[in-house]
């Protein structure tokens, strides 16, 4: 037995020319900050600021993306060298052999199917602020998370939204890339607006005191708000529909994040200004800060914009889920139905919808919390392994590297490799034990399916 089996980079390449390369650098930044910025800025800044960290906040937002940079600048490299769809599993696949990738897929199944159900609960609870000044209600029982003891047993909103938005991605990218770009318009100048608005209703007495909870708090408050950055390693998911991947794949992915910072860092520093961080821990933070204000109608028209940026955040995360079983049906690790593309619009449709089916059930059943400490644990073991392993990259003279590379080499891909590393000891003693029973199943299912349905089995 050979788990560490080596995938071919050529081979890849050869089965993924069937996807039309339709994206560019700008398409790629569109859905890098469609997918970043989505329930980061309108929910964690008020509850990691309510619950961790305070006004400091803000310096919680900063050392996640300076994490994420480097993290940023590795997948940048990987995706330049090797532009195939699936991300951080194929680049694992043929860099460390097939268990680590298969662990880094199920790794990114987990980071990316349980992001956009966290997202689409989010949406949820903004949508029925948004209806509530019309006087609609929908019945208490069918819009939150399974809870008996309050009443409540699905989020039919939730599961609505990931549905629809996988109906809109099943049309083709093209399609789907155009009415992202919009969204994505509006959703920024409706942030912008706030910052502006909102700045006049800053009180200097709500950042006293700056660190109620001291520097570790902001660190635990990084560890938390690195789910709001999910989002550029998305991006890499999409390189084998990239028009001249190796300048376009960098621009996308470090461009999102630049972006994505500074508008986490406006948000942040506003709304600890408008109003005191323990008020904050609610569901739409954002929205309730100007509401505190006496600024209904941007309230209303805010929670708008959350709906249309969680909604943009969501179809990133499910189109890159569904390459992402794409790409591990097409190694046969998963049954090869669900890497067969349409002949319509060369998209898997079987890999989208069986995506959209297990993310609805999670959006509708599961909470917010629960799930964004497990999307954590899944990235920022992603994180790891691509950070170090620039170092093996490097020395491959079978991989044509003569894209873009990490700066500060070997020094940066360590540095990286062993931050994640320290944010991973961060998260709590339940996250741990949900991975171990995730990544026990997913073991499970490698040794007795993915191991003997391999395509490099059946080459050996």
């Amino acid at each position: 037995m050979n788990i560490f089996r080596k995938e071919n980079i050529n081979k890849y390449l050869a089965q993924d020319h069937k996807f039309s390369k339709t994206l560019t650098a700008k398409d790629l930044i569109s859905l890098g900050v469609g997918a970043v910025i989505g329930t980061g800025i309108f929910i964690l800044p008020g509850t990691v600021a309510a619950n961790y960290a305070g006004p400091g906040v803000t310096l919680s937002f900063l050392l996640a993306a300076l994490v994420c940079v480097l993290s940023a600048m590795a997948y940048a490299e990987f995706s330049s060298t090797m532009p195939v769809a699936g991300s951080a599993y194929s680049y694992g696949n043929i860099i460390y052999g097939e268990i680590i990738g298969w662990i880094l897929g199920w790794a990114l199944i987990l980071e990316y199917m349980l992001a956009v159900a966290a997202v689409a609960a989010g949406w949820s609870s903004y949508f029925q602020s948004f209806l509530a000044p019309f006087n609609i209600k929908l019945p208490a029982a069918f819009v939150s998370s399974f809870n008996p003891s309050k009443g409540t047993y699905v989020d039919i909103i939730a599961i609505g939204i990931v549905l629809l938005i996988t109906l809109l991605l099943s049309r083709g990218m093209r399609d789907s890339v155009k009415i992202n770009n919009f969204a994505v318009i509006l959703k920024i100048a409706i942030i912008v607006l706030f910052i502006i608005v909102g700045a006049n209703f800053i009180k200097p007495a709500n950042y006293q005191p700056f660190l109620p909870y001291h520097f570790s708090g902001v660190i635990k408050g990084a560890t938390t708000v690195f789910f709001a950055f999910l989002g550029f390693d998305c991006v890499s998911s999409s390189a084998a529909e990239v028009k001249n991947p190796q300048k376009n794949m960098p621009l996308g992915i470090i461009g999102t994040l630049l972006i994505a910072t500074l508008f986490y860092m406006g948000v942040s520093i506003v709304l600890t200004g408008m109003v005191n961080y323990k008020a904050l821990d609610v569901a739409n933070p954002v929205a309730f800060a100007l509401q505190f204000a006496h600024q209904d109608w941007i309230a209303q028209l805010l929670s708008f914009g959350a709906l249309v940026g969680m909604a943009t955040m969501m179809l990133t995360m499910i189109y890159a889920s569904s390459r992402l079983v794409y790409a591990m049906a097409r190694d046969g690790l998963l049954p090869q139905s669900l890497a067969k593309l349409s002949t319509k619009n060369k998209t898997p449709q079987l890999s989208l919808w069986v995506v959209a089916i297990v993310i609805s059930l999670g959006a509708g059943v599961f909470s917010v919390d629960q799930l964004t400490s497990l999307v954590n644990f899944g990235t920022l073991l992603a994180f790891t392994f691509v950070s170090f392993g620039i170092l093996p990259l490097r020395k491959r003279k079978d991989l044509p590297n003569n894209g873009y590379q990490m700066p500060g080499y070997p020094i940066l891909p360590i540095l990286s490799g062993l931050i994640c590393l320290y944010l991973l000891t961060q998260l709590n003693i339940d996250v741990y034990i949900m991975a171990a029973i995730w990544f026990s199943l997913g073991i499970i299912i490698y040794f007795l399916y993915g191991y003997k349905h391999s395509l490099l089995n059946k080459n050996q």
